[in-house]
């Protein structure tokens, strides 16, 4: 998995899956949810998401009120986050 930042958000290339990746995330993510309310996460073909990225992705929303604007390239990984009542949440599209 690759991250990259912007000035409002972040480009995720490559599987989201392990422990690495979600540190990786975290900390790319913490520097932003301290001076931004929007965030921009574009995953461009991740298959899936491991339970702590998406359990992060929750605290930012429901406890630091952040914004998240989720764009998705992998079709199967917005379908998952459908099923599980997440795509609103993170206000999901198709990239």
């Amino acid at each position: 998995m690759d991250i990259k930042s912007s000035s409002n958000g972040v480009t995720i290339n490559g599987n989201i899956k392990s422990v690495g990746d979600f540190q990786a995330i975290k900390r790319e993510l913490d520097t932003f949810s301290s001076s931004q309310k929007n965030l921009t996460i574009h995953i461009v073909d991740s298959l899936s998401m491991t339970s702590s990225v998406i359990g992060y992705f929750n605290k930012l929303v429901l406890k630091d009120k952040i914004n998240i604007q989720m764009k998705v390239g992998n079709a199967q990984l917005l379908e998952l986050l459908d099923d599980l009542g997440l795509k609103s949440i993170f206000n999901a599209k198709k990239a």
